[in-house]
């Protein structure tokens, strides 16, 4: 069913939807047409599948889409999006996963808790239920992993930091740089995010591991090893940098208010 709300409320906030895919037939048409009850504001990134992705992808024709020839990784996918939503005009952009694993029933959430905020340079992260008997330890354990560097990196505490469905400010996000093009890239735009003065925050969400369908293509050998060269070398940053940075400009806030 149309929520007809929510369509109303998306375009006021100039806010529109990415899903980027690689290889998900089973699960892509349904999570399309479960974010078109929400609205038509869609951004597919065919991230160079090589199953039925691009014929499924013909019965979308009204929908913004980018296809990669070949696959480029996550990150590249999510950075070619946010230019396009950003050429189109949007002010933020909700991202969600193709392999079903996220309910675009959760969509809602993300807007009242963008209306809530008085801060508008929001980036929110759907934190799942990692407790769950249906997640995968490994997963389970990543994510605790990433939740640590997290706060190494930032000093805020997060209860999920892997979740790819999320709520970006788009428009703050064209004047930081980024380097990283696969699956480490969620770690690298929440922590810089962070580091520029966006608030950074979870929202509970519903998750859904259902190994049938699912199909998930993070390696964990070689993207785990993505993923600890950059936690090692946003580290350096913090140290060297970040927060000495922080500390100058809280002296100097400091001496401006004794002024």
């Amino acid at each position: 069913m149309k929520d007809i709300t929510s369509h109303h409320k998306l375009n006021s906030l100039q806010c529109c939807v990415i899903i980027p895919t690689f290889n998900n037939p089973k699960t892509l048409k349904r999570v399309i047409e479960g974010v078109l009850n929400y609205t038509e504001n869609i951004i597919v990134v065919n991230d160079g599948s090589t199953d039925i992705t691009s014929k499924i992808l013909e019965d979308y024709s009204q929908l913004e889409q980018i296809h990669f020839e070949e696959n480029k990784g996550k990150g590249k996918a999510l950075r070619a999006a946010f230019k396009h939503a950003e050429s189109l005009g949007y002010v933020y952009a909700i991202t969600i996963d193709s392999d079903g694993q996220h309910f675009p029933e959760d969509i809602p959430v993300f807007i009242e808790a963008l209306e809530a905020s008085e801060d508008k340079n929001l980036l929110l992260i759907g934190a799942r239920n990692m407790s769950q008997k249906s997640v995968p330890k490994k997963s389970s354990f990543g994510n605790k992993f990433s939740n640590f560097w997290y706060w190494a990196e930032t000093g805020i505490k997060l209860q999920d930091t892997q979740s790819g469905f999320r709520l970006y400010p788009i428009q703050h996000l064209k004047n930081l740089k980024f380097y990283t093009s696969k699956f480490e890239f969620e770690i690298e735009v929440i922590v810089k995010s962070a580091w520029s003065g966006t608030v950074v925050k979870n929202i509970p969400i519903e998750v859904l591991y259902d190994e049938d369908e699912r199909v998930s293509h993070f390696r964990p050998f070689r993207d785990f090893t993505r993923i600890s060269i950059l936690n090692t070398w946003l580290v350096i940053l913090t140290l060297l940098y970040i927060k000495p940075r922080d500390f100058f400009r809280k002296l100097k806030k400091k001496d401006l208010s004794v002024l």
